[in-house]
């Protein structure tokens, strides 16, 4: 079926369009295949994009129906739209017919369930070629740049046809002295195949972070020899290593009823279990929950942001999320198919992705000079990955992605984020580079509403936002002016500009 053909009604005037910070319009709607588009009327050039219709979380329909009959002249209608990213339009629409026909439109466009059939196939911006690499880096290029790993570490394409682990990517790191052989029977004692692999190695210490999923020792406390001896490899010749399981001690008690379970330690002897955050004691660490796409990378992503600082770098942290959700293997699109809005809960939904944003933006605000970039970056991703233009965060795995191709067809979110006229929009005005560790505090009155993500579309996010804009401006100045070294001087000796704010600046994380 053509996209054209969920189109009932093309367009419609004498609507009235109301939003969040604008005056109530009245003009033409068009819905087109990927997007709702508006225009008052005033010029030829007056049509604006509304809306991409993927980003539509649910839509509300109500009819006014005068003398008793819905068909009669004078009848209207008006949809509620309700974004993934908290955005709620209303458009009211002259005839009960015109408005029926625009809401199953939007409907039918706004669920499309082929990737092949969603925008980024289609987005050809001119400043854009869909030739070069795709992608920011690959395994074999951190491996290349990681000297600490060239010893004892290999990169092995023992899934490189996917048939190992459907969600893992065609390269991996693992220790040297483990065969393929060895790989493919620890991935059968592990749930969808994912056996222990390296997310991180430190670049003093040359300890690693590992991440895997559950072994599936069941109720017969089953082992598998290759998986033990794979984790023995990773510290040999240190003392001891760490799992950490993200599940309760009662959640992986229960997991082996159904099949699951955890590592025992008559089988690991040299490692010690723990149900709880514990990475400070300088050894090698291993971390899984159940399937290892979630919480797992959740966990290792932070570990990483707290001690590499190169990953608190606008280029680092994008890698560091292609490298530990895009290839990895979280499911996106099963994740993120709806939003808070949704009447629809399907099992598989779960905002992990949104959830690390929002630890990154609490370290944010508890290290504002310490990450190169700003809260515009997350607000910009936590956008993108419910409805984007791109193509990077289609599909659930690197698999699926080669299947759909991609990356033939699509353009890279991550490429365009750092072309530097981009890229100059999400920049922390205090960045000031450090290569101490960054704890935060988790207590809970250390952790904060992200405002600036879930009050959004209110009075008090645009107040913010303007505040930040004018910190900004400040800055710039001043470090044209006197150079970086004076400028957080400087900055406190001209909030006086900001009186507008005043009461705001408590709030200012970058303050």
């Amino acid at each position: 079926m053509e996209l054209s053909e969920h189109i009932k009604t093309a367009n419609v005037e004498d609507v009235t369009l109301r939003r969040p910070f604008h005056p109530a319009l009245r003009g033409t709607l068009c819905v087109t295949s990927h997007h709702l588009l508006f225009s008052d009327g005033k010029d030829e050039a007056s049509w604006q994009l509304l809306i991409l219709l993927k980003n539509i979380d649910a839509i509300e329909k109500s009819v006014e129906i005068l003398f008793g009959y819905p068909r009669a002249v004078g009848s209207s209608g008006t949809i509620t739209i309700k974004c993934k990213d908290l955005l709620v339009l209303q458009l009211e629409i002259p005839g009960m017919e015109e408005c029926l026909n625009i809401a199953s439109s939007i409907e039918a466009l706004s669920s499309l369930e082929s990737v092949t059939e969603m925008y980024p196939f289609f987005y050809r911006p001119s400043h854009l070629t869909l030739s070069g690499p795709w992608g920011l880096s690959s395994m074999e290029q951190y491996y290349k740049q990681t000297e600490r790993l060239w010893d004892r570490w290999r990169i092995s394409t023992v899934n490189s046809d996917y048939s190992v682990c459907l969600s893992y990517p065609s390269a991996v790191i693992v220790p040297r002295e483990v065969d393929d052989d060895m790989l493919i029977r620890s991935a059968r004692f592990r749930q969808g195949g994912r056996f222990p692999v390296l997310s991180y190695c430190h670049h003093r210490n040359g300890m690693v972070i590992m991440r895997s999923s559950q072994p599936l020792t069941g109720a017969n406390k089953k082992s598998c020899k290759e998986d033990e001896l794979l984790l023995q490899a990773v510290i040999d010749g240190s003392k001891r290593g760490y799992i950490i399981d993200l599940r309760s001690a009662q959640q992986a008690q229960q997991a082996r009823m159904t099949g699951g379970g955890f590592e025992s330690k008559s089988c690991y002897s040299d490692w010690k279990r723990f149900h709880r955050h514990h990475e400070r004691d300088g050894h090698s660490v291993l971390v899984h929950g159940s399937e290892g796409t979630d919480n797992t990378l959740l966990v290792s992503s932070l570990a990483q942001l707290i001690l590499d600082p190169a990953s608190r770098t606008v280029t680092g942290f994008l890698c560091l999320l292609e490298r530990e959700w895009i290839q990895a293997g979280h499911p996106f699109q099963q994740r993120c198919a709806h939003s808070a809005y949704s009447h629809a809960r399907l099992k598989q939904e779960c905002p992990s992705f949104l959830l690390l944003l929002d630890c990154v933006w609490q370290v944010w605000r508890q290290f504002p000079m310490a990450l190169e970039f700003s809260e515009a970056l997350l607000l910009r991703l936590a956008q993108e990955v419910y409805a984007s233009n791109y193509g990077t965060f289609l599909c659930n795995s690197e698999q699926e992605r080669c299947a759909a191709g991609v990356k033939e067809n699509t353009h890279c979110l991550f490429q365009s984020l750092l072309r530097p006229d981009i890229e100059e929009q999400y920049l922390n005005p205090l960045y000031e580079p450090t290569d101490l560790v960054i704890w935060p505090s988790v207590h809970p009155q250390s952790l904060q509403l992200w405002t600036g993500l879930f009050l959004r579309w209110t009075e008090y996010a645009q107040n913010m936002e303007e505040a930040r804009e004018e910190v900004w401006s400040i800055v710039k100045e001043h470090r044209e002016q006197a150079g970086p070294d004076r400028t957080n001087n400087m900055l406190s000796t001209h909030c006086d500009t900001l009186t507008p704010f005043e009461n705001l600046m408590d709030e200012l994380t970058i303050l």
